[in-house]
């Protein structure tokens, strides 16, 4: 766990109450949430402006695809996580290699992905 402490993250999660348990989860794992977005247009501005370690990005942000936000992050090397309810059948080609976690999903996963998104 302590490969993930003061790590600094943006959550972008349409969902209220999904976004809390995953703020929730990231800091117990020790990161600092840098922010939480439920908008596209927000998530595209903060990806591409903020100091982040980290991203976890929900699939689907209020009807448009987060993809975007994935290509600004990619760009400048940032690692980020999707979480999404379709399965990682709904990617692009592009970002099928990198951690998908199917919500529901618990604190242990959420660990893993980014554990894995980070060896990336």
């Amino acid at each position: 766990m302590s490969e993930l402490v003061g790590l600094r993250v943006l959550v972008a999660e349409d969902e209220g109450p999904i976004a809390l348990m995953i703020e929730d989860m990231l800091q117990d794992l020790g990161c600092e949430i840098a922010a939480s977005v439920a908008r596209l247009g927000d998530a595209r501005e903060i990806a591409a402006t903020e100091n982040l370690d980290l991203a976890v990005l929900d699939v689907n942000l209020g009807g448009h695809a987060v993809f975007p936000v994935a290509e600004i992050l990619r760009e400048r090397q940032i690692p980020f996580v999707f979480s999404t309810g379709y399965g990682a059948s709904g990617l692009p080609h592009e970002f099928s290699a990198y951690p998908v976690l199917g919500k529901p999903f618990s604190m242990r996963q959420l660990q893993q992905k980014i554990s894995l998104a980070l060896k990336r």
